[in-house]
């Protein structure tokens, strides 16, 4: 383990492009093993076997080797989708799921490293005051400080000791184990063994017992932080960790086995030495002990700085920047290692342990169910990048692993478990609020991208109707200087629901063109993301402006998110000599009104805008002018979205209708009976004399004011026909509206095309049971005719009254079957309408799926 914490180290400052040199033994089974069968293995398990009998043991043993083998699939299959640097899981998080929850991870696994050097360190401190038979906190502290003392000057010099250190290491546990096998062997008891199956009697719970047991497990992610020096790494990352897994396993299991078949349950669970006593060999299980406590301290020195250095280049945590300096060639970092050594010393002088240990194993659960999730997140973003070199995975392989991770954190110890999640979660949105721009790709935007897919789909199967109906803006913005004011407008206007999408038109063609597209998509993109974060922008090239802007309204968008709002500024000089202009931006909004778009213009000053800005909230006023037409509807919609934005949320809305003769109690009634069926709060007023004047009058002093208009002769005009002049700027902050399509505000759910599709469908499906149904009469009536006439065979030419009879009986059964068949022919025809009906709507919903599309 020592060695793969070293190596990452060295990834650090790893030239580009060189090769690494480690192999699957070295590289990642040695590290992996050596954490694993560590101090639990030694003088825990036979107190788990004592404790909890053998089958109860075996439960355990199982369920947290399960959590390993699902993070296992998961670590293999990301560290294989990309070259993993140094930060272990630090750097896979933090790569896939963003340096919040990266970062978050980071700092914790990081001083829950720095901890657990405290712990082996205590570990053996107790081994070696047991040997020395001078048992005593005080004694098993000392201890331990001068074995933290000793590793920091192994991890202060570097990698190099650490590498030939862990071979020793593994000749010892080698040696220690061969001595248990053999003495168990030897001292094999069935009689014992048959009796060891059930857990004895006032035995800790289950999920007591486990927790113990579980850091023994922790140590099979040691070699992810090796991808970058491994030969191979898509071979030896899954070969490395399973072998390590299975062989880990296969000990455990089997240790445990030899516990039970040697010596009882009630020795096993007071006896924390009865892996010496059993073994052929004491000696050699307590250098195991040792060896095993060393090592795994040494790993913990070695990984927790290298973490911290990882962190420390993200530039996540600023007070963290200092640690990003490096020594030497391989960038050994010892300002890690120092503050590691500090909070090494401090627990240990601490004593109590317990609350810090469960939080410790916490924050282990924790790292190993992210990474789990991490890896299901990128599978399920679906990005194609996402291509591992281990074939043999799944994502609910990982979607497992997270859930098994965070359903035994649960249990092991609820309160810890929260208190560790809160803790997380605090630094991820301390780091929300306060980390710069990712300097990394993660997965997010991936993720993001496939819901969008997911919810574009979803949205395109089912039909339009009014109360979906949400503003998606193209704003036109040639002029830098008044985009700021047009994208704030924008902004009003959405209301939190739509999306506004800034144009620009560039005229030209030709390869020059291209480039001074690319260039003005750069400078374009930039300006906007100064004004507002939350507005894409695009540049449409080609001859003439009118025709791109066709162009872009026809192609603009995906499945059901189309433009259908054009946001444009009023014009500038309007005096006799911009004719020309006037006319060319009058036909600019013909053509979005042509194409079915709703058509605003904003006129406002700078000194006009900011009187708005400065008024109080409770101060603003929106005046909308009301003629009872779509336009007016649009823009009383508008005025309430505007109020939906935090800056016009105590405006009043006043509804001046200029389309009832006089202000009569009855008109005044109908006009607020109208604005109570939108549910719109606003104050209705009748304004009987319709001239300029009297608009300049009511709504002189209003923050909002919006006006229909409409297009004569290329030119916008006013609600009375006449063109607009300088005298709108009175008005102050204007929005003159035109509508593109009908709207309607009160449209209920019932209502619109999926009601008519699905009436349609009735009248088809009932039109056909009619049609059968007459069918079988006409068959029924048919036959009838038919075996009436059958009886109509006189014995000689005199018909009596009976034969009579009978003929008229023929005759009418005769009619009835006429009179069926063309009910018959009736009802196809009904039926053959139906289906035309429903198979136009078919045809309409293709048709406009393929237009969004």
């Amino acid at each position: 383990m020592s060695q793969e914490r070293t190596t990452a180290m060295a990834h650090h400052k790893q030239p580009e492009g060189s090769a690494g040199t480690l192999g699957t033994f070295a590289g990642v089974f040695t590290p992996s093993i050596l954490t694993i069968l560590g101090i639990i293995l030694f003088l825990r398990l036979g107190y788990i076997v004592g404790s909890s009998g053998l089958l109860q043991t075996f439960a355990l043993i199982a369920v947290a080797h399960l959590i390993s083998v699902l993070t296992s699939f998961s670590l293999a299959a990301i560290a294989t989708n990309i070259k993993v640097k140094g930060g272990g899981d630090y750097f896979l998080i933090s790569r896939t799921l963003g340096s919040e929850y990266g970062g978050a991870l980071g700092l914790v696994i990081f001083l829950a490293q720095s901890v657990s050097i405290a712990f082996y360190c205590i570990g053996f401190g107790e081994a070696v005051a047991q040997l020395v038979s001078r048992p005593g906190d005080y004694i098993v502290q000392f201890i331990a400080a001068l074995a933290v003392t000793l590793l920091f000057f192994l991890a202060w010099l570097g990698a190099d000791l650490a590498t030939r250190f862990q071979y020793v290491v593994m000749t010892f546990l080698s040696l220690a184990l061969l001595s248990f096998y053999i003495g168990g062997v030897m001292n094999w008891d069935p009689a014992i063994l048959a009796q060891s199956w059930v857990k004895p009697e006032n035995s800790p719970p289950f999920w007591v017992i486990f927790a113990i047991f579980f850091p023994a497990v922790t140590g099979f992610t040691q070699g992810v932080s090796m991808s970058g020096d491994l030969k191979d790494p898509g071979k030896s990352l899954p070969a490395g960790t399973f072998l390590a897994v299975s062989l880990s396993m296969l000990v455990y299991f089997s240790v445990a086995v030899l516990f039970a078949a040697t010596r009882p349950l009630a020795i096993l669970s007071s006896d924390f030495g009865a892996m010496g006593a059993i073994s052929r060999w004491d000696f050699l299980i307590d250098a195991g002990v040792i060896a095993a406590t060393l090592s795994s301290a040494m790993a913990s020195f070695l990984g927790a700085p290298r973490i911290l250095q990882s962190l420390a280049k993200d530039k996540i945590f600023s007070v963290l920047n200092p640690f990003a300096m490096g020594h030497g060639p391989t960038g050994n970092p010892r300002r890690g290692i120092l503050l590691s050594a500090g909070i090494a010393y401090l627990t240990i002088a601490l004593g109590q342990l317990d609350l810090i240990a469960r939080l410790v194993s916490m924050f282990f659960l924790i790292s190993y169910g992210l990474l789990n999730y991490a890896t299901y997140f990128e599978a399920r973003a679906s990005s194609p990048s996402f291509r591992p070199r281990f074939r043999w995975y799944h994502h609910n392989i990982s979607l497992a692993g997270f859930l098994a991770c965070l359903g035994v954190m649960l249990a092991i110890d609820l309160s810890s478990g929260i208190v560790a999640i809160s803790i997380l979660f605090a630094i991820y949105h301390f780091l929300k609020r306060t980390a710069r721009p990712a300097r990394w790709a993660d997965s997010r935007r991936s993720h993001h991208l496939q819901r969008v897919r997911h919810h574009l789909l979803e949205a395109g199967s089912e039909p339009d109707h009014p109360r979906d109906w949400r503003p998606y803006i193209l704003a036109l913005s040639d002029d830098p200087e008044r985009r700021q004011r047009l994208l704030q407008f924008a902004q009003w206007i959405e209301g939190g629901s739509g999306i506004t999408t800034v144009v620009k038109f560039v005229q030209g063609h030709g390869v020059k063109m291209r480039r001074h597209r690319a260039e003005e998509t750069q400078s374009l993109s930039k300006d906007v993301s100064l004004l507002r974060s939350d507005v894409f922008s695009r540049v449409v090239t080609g001859h003439e402006p009118t025709v791109s802007l066709e162009t872009l309204l026809q192609t603009f968008g995906i499945g059901p998110i189309r433009a259908n709002t054009v946001l444009a500024n009023w014009i500038r000089g309007v005096d006799g000599g911009e004719k020309m202009r006037k006319f060319r931006y009058g036909r600019y909004l013909l053509s979005a009104h042509r194409m079915g778009c709703h058509v605003v213009i904003l006129s406002s000053t700078a000194a006009a805008w900011q009187n708005v800005a400065e008024q109080l909230r409770d101060e603003r006023r929106i005046d909308v002018w009301w003629r009872g037409d779509s336009a007016s509807r649009l823009m009383l919609l508008l005025a309430y979205l505007v109020t939906c934005d935090h800056m016009w949320s105590d405006a009043k809305i006043r509804v001046l209708a200029v389309n009832y003769e006089n202000d009569s109690e009855e008109n005044r009634s109908d006009l607020q009976n109208i604005i109570e069926e939108v549910r719109i709060n606003a104050e209705p007023l009748i304004i009987s004399r319709t001239k300029w004047e009297e608009i300049l009058h009511c709504s002189g002093d209003a923050s909002l004011t919006l006006l229909p208009f409409s297009i004569r002769n290329s030119e916008p005009v006013d609600m009375f026909g006449h063109p607009f002049d300088e005298s709108i700027k009175a008005l102050g902050v204007v929005a003159l509206v035109q509508a593109g399509q009908p709207v309607d505000l009160d449209a209920e759910p019932d209502e619109g095309e999926a009601a008519e599709f699905a009436a349609a469908l009735e009248a088809l499906e009932s039109a056909n049971r009619r049609m059968v149904r007459a069918q079988k009469e006409a068959a029924e009536a048919a036959e009838n005719a038919e075996k009436m006439m059958a009886l109509l065979e006189p014995g000689s030419g005199v018909f009596d009254e009976d034969m009579l009879k009978q003929l008229k009986a023929a005759l009418q059964a005769r009619s009835k079957a006429e009179v069926a068949a063309r009910k018959v022919m009736r009802e196809e025809m009904k039926s053959k309408a139906a289906a035309e009906i429903v198979a136009a709507q078919e045809v309409k919903d293709q048709y406009e799926k393929d237009e969004g599309d």
